[in-house]
């Protein structure tokens, strides 16, 4: 058998029973009450040595106003303020029907306290006065004792008392549902930051992705079909072509080594396992391309702040070179010639990549189209990302023209 060793762990059952149960609460505090009421009634607060009892018994009219006051209170959570007009009439009625006095009034406090336990601050203000002033008030006026006698002041000292108390219990309640509220609004907001910082982590990494497998792919693609076409005439240049591909396979393999390790590690590398690219290594991307027959005119000037140059825009440049190489390769004709260039105006660098289109030249597709993948769309979000812009288009006279500009 399971022994709890929590002292608090029977009185939390206790109250989680109770709240429960409203109801069943209320008829067991109205039956307490009306034992306490009916208790009160035989007691003699004015004995010569103190309150004595069996020296008065209640009258049968003043049992019949318990007996209604402490049934009203079964309701006084559902209808707070009928159940404190009904019972502040009954205390009414018996503070002036004369001795003995039975204490109904105690019915009207509890009531009292409900209503400011389960109101708002300026109704327990208000309710709370005008029960104080017109109990007391009549008790003093019209009850059969002196207006000064205790049981006036008891009067006014118990109804006071029931509106602090309930304004108090309402005021922690409150606290604590804001308290609940905030910590469950946080829980919520870190759940929903977590949900977006892997949904672009996820974004990240298929950009990278595809752009590593697109360039690669492509010329792995334009090798192998050289080959094969060349196989039978030129063995030497179908070599040249078949080592080109083994190559760019090799390229694409490391690279996408380098990622998937980076992604089974279980926390964050001190340190890159290897350098991100970037213009730095421009030159050999651009030999990639020329060795799979695309001619490549390259122009940098970043001038002596070149080293400064960002990280995320160093990647950015290269990788939107790269993809517009790639689409290049792809999908311009034969004989096609291909410009990039990199310069730095003002504060942002821009990036252009042109091409002739060729003989018979097949335009880039746009994003939109549904077999055009979505590298177009990729230098948009790379250049966004860093708060700068990408366009993409045909050029007048037949080509391709990328621009982007990526504030540093």
């Amino acid at each position: 058998m399971r022994v709890s060793t929590d002292p608090g762990q029977p009185f939390a059952r206790t109250r989680q029973w109770l709240r429960a149960h409203p109801l069943a609460t209320d008829a067991g505090l109205a039956v307490g009450a009306f034992v306490a009421m009916v208790v009160g009634s035989f007691a003699d607060p004015h004995g010569p040595h103190g309150p004595t009892f069996g020296t008065r018994t209640p009258e049968p009219f003043s049992l019949l106003l318990m007996l209604l006051g402490a049934a009203a209170l079964v309701e006084r959570r559902r209808r707070p303020r009928l159940v404190l007009a009904v019972t502040c009439g009954l205390s009414l009625l018996e503070l002036t029907t004369g001795e003995p006095r039975a204490p109904v009034v105690m019915c009207a406090v509890i009531a009292l306290y409900t209503v400011a336990a389960l109101t708002d601050r300026p109704t327990t203000w208000r309710v709370g006065l005008l029960t104080m002033a017109g109990l007391t008030g009549l008790a003093m006026l019209a009850g059969p004792l002196p207006w000064y006698a205790q049981e006036n002041l008891g009067v006014f000292a118990w109804t006071g008392m029931a509106a602090a108390a309930g304004d108090a219990v309402r005021s922690r309640r409150a606290f604590v549902d804001a308290i609940r509220e905030r910590a469950e609004r946080a829980e919520r907001t870190r759940e929903e930051e977590a949900r977006r910082r892997v949904a672009e982590e996820r974004l990240r990494i298929a950009r990278d992705l595809h752009d590593v497998v697109a360039h690669h792919i492509a010329l792995v693609n334009v090798q192998a079909g050289v080959a094969a076409h060349v196989m039978d005439r030129r063995p030497d240049q179908a070599k040249e072509a078949l080592a080109h591909v083994r190559e760019a396979s090799r390229s694409a393999l490391n690279e996408l080594r380098a990622t998937v390790g980076l992604l089974r590690q279980s926390g964050d590398p001190e340190a890159p396992t290897e350098p991100a690219p970037g213009l730095a290594v421009l030159d050999e991307l651009l030999d990639t391309f020329r060795n799979a027959g695309l001619p490549v005119e390259v122009f940098v000037e970043l001038g002596r702040e070149r080293a400064a140059l960002p990280s995320a825009v160093d990647l950015a440049a290269y990788r939107v070179i790269q993809e517009a190489l790639t689409n290049v390769r792809k999908h311009a004709g034969p004989g096609t010639r291909a410009e990039v260039s990199v310069v730095r105006v003002g504060a942002s660098v821009e990036v252009t990549v042109l091409d002739d289109g060729g003989d018979g030249a097949d335009p880039s597709p746009e994003p939109s189209d549904p077999h055009g993948g979505h590298g177009l769309l990729g230098m948009r979000e790379r250049a966004v990302a860093l708060g700068g812009s990408c366009f993409a288009g045909p050029r007048f006279g037949g080509g391709y023209r990328v621009h982007a500009i990526l504030p540093t």
